[in-house]
């Protein structure tokens, strides 16, 4: 079962302008403590997937400076381990646009890999699944291509639903609808596929000749009448990033102890870039409630219903209410902040009113001082 993995580092980048503006989706912070791609790049070693690729496009230093050799994956590696793919497209002045220019981009390292299978995934996955269990299913029904969905009420949904795949008693798929339109409960496609490495080759290789541009329309939905393509169902807790309304609640499901259980269970850790810090301080004048902090922040005012990265610090007579604050945001006293997201190093300065909707939470860009 030797399966080589592959991530889009900058899928959704623009729908989450505020938060990529000077990384990429991959690196964004989430729960706390970690980037959004150490759930994907977890989950695949997990699964005994010990060679990935990130393809990257643009303001990946942050994520470089994360991943580094990917030692804390235990990926760094003589043979195989982590590999950051540079962008570059098929014009010299331009870099990919899509998918699967991105996939025919990086052409020569499918060719030098050995693996019999790939397994492509979006980087905004947040999700604890097996993907072993998934390959086993692939090669079980002998697909040329296995999608990996989850159910989903489209009433109850805030993510920009872009594909839904109908799958027959047997699993096969019959239908691939982009932007689908129907309500009620969908099996939503999570972006991530395994395929058979030589028939991946053997698309890119001929996309020219075929006139194909775009990985879901012209090999997914085309493709349902060609290739064996399967349905595989995952059905733990499942979330992805491609709106700054769902990043904010979808971060503030962690704070329900069921979901947090879910994705940080026992037999399939997340893992991420290890950081010394001194555990948090809580002064007695300090007050937390339903609330994740990471170490190294000092909280002296009052904390509740909120994320805390790593070296907040909440004044006496602060209060910090529905909120999420990256690392080594200061919140002054006599300040209220509530549905706020505020980047790294951003300062609120004494008797500030912040506020903003679980809907249109109120963002403050990097370094800001308000």
């Amino acid at each position: 079962m030797k399966t080589l993995g592959i991530i889009f580092s900058n899928i959704h980048d623009k729908e989450v302008s505020e938060l990529t503006a000077s990384r990429t989706l991959a690196s964004v912070p989430y729960a706390g403590r970690y980037r959004l791609i150490d759930f994907v790049l977890s989950n695949m070693v997990n699964s005994g997937i010990y060679n990935v690729g990130v393809i990257t496009k643009y303001n990946y230093q942050s994520l470089m400076e994360h991943v580094g050799s990917g030692k804390s994956w235990d990926l760094s590696r003589k043979n195989g381990g982590l590999v950051i793919l540079p962008p570059y497209g098929r014009e010299s002045s331009t870099v990919y646009s899509s998918r699967f220019e991105a996939i025919s981009n990086i052409a020569y390292y499918l060719r030098e890999a050995t693996e019999t299978y790939v397994l492509m995934s979006d980087c905004d996955n947040v999700c604890n699944v097996d993907f072993s269990e998934a390959i086993n299913y692939h090669i079980e029904k002998h697909a040329d291509i296995t999608v990996i969905y989850h159910k989903k009420d489209l009433g109850l949904c805030d993510e920009k639903m872009r594909t839904s795949v109908e799958v027959d008693s047997g699993g096969r798929v019959r239908k691939v609808i982009t932007k689908p339109k129907q309500s009620g409960v969908i099996n939503a496609f999570t972006n991530a596929l395994i395929i058979n490495r030589k028939f991946l080759l053997s698309i890119i290789d001929n996309a020219d000749e075929l006139g194909y541009k775009s990985f879901s329309r012209d090999v997914l939905i085309k493709g349902v009448s060609e290739y064996n393509i399967y349905g595989y169902e995952y059905k733990g807790y499942f979330a992805s990033i491609d709106t700054m309304a769902n990043y904010y609640n979808h971060s503030m499901e962690l704070l329900d102890k069921n979901i947090r259980d879910e994705i940080f269970r026992d037999g399939g850790a997340i893992y991420t870039k290890v950081r010394d810090s001194a555990p948090c301080r809580i002064e007695e004048s300090g007050k937390v409630k339903n609330s994740i902090v990471a170490d190294g922040c000092v909280i002296e005012g009052e904390v509740e219903n909120s994320i805390l990265f790593r070296g907040v610090h909440v004044s006496k007579g602060a209060k910090v209410k529905g909120s999420i604050l990256f690392n080594n945001v200061t919140v002054a006293s006599g300040s209220t902040v509530n549905c706020v997201i505020a980047d790294k190093f951003s300062h609120v300065l004494e008797n500030r009113t912040l506020s903003g909707h679980e809907t249109r939470p109120y963002f403050l860009p990097k370094d800001t001082i308000v």
